[in-house]
């Protein structure tokens, strides 16, 4: 008998192909899977929801800078302080919380990205 070992590099791969089951493959056509539950969903991924706070976060350096913008067009009021100070630091709050909270949310929907790449789906 002769020795067929050497015709097969990997016997086993080159047998019993190894098959990857994706969860959209088994969705009807048609289907739009629930957000919520979807492991591809933007919803149940931390960083969606706390680059949401931070991007909230950016209101109050936004009332600074305006509060400051205001002292600074109206007079001073009550405030024995340079309003550039107040405009400086709310712009650079604003900013820093606007430029992470933005970051993180698009961190939090890479999954997405991805199952959108690879199925051409929307939802």
């Amino acid at each position: 008998m002769s020795d067929h070992s050497s015709a097969v590099a990997d016997f086993a791969s080159e047998t019993h192909p190894a098959y990857e089951a994706k969860i959209q493959d088994g969705y009807i056509d048609g289907y739009d899977p629930v957000s919520l539950h979807a492991p591809h969903s933007s919803l149940i991924r931390t960083s969606t929801w706390t680059g949401m706070g931070v991007v909230l976060g950016s209101l109050p350096g936004f009332g600074t800078l305006i509060w400051g913008l205001g002292v600074l067009l109206w007079g001073d009021g009550t405030v024995g302080a340079d309003p550039m100070w107040f405009i400086v630091i709310g712009a650079i709050a604003a900013v820093v919380c606007l430029v992470v909270g933005f970051g993180m949310i698009h961190s939090g929907r890479a999954n997405y990205r991805k199952y959108k790449a690879e199925t051409g789906r929307v939802n």
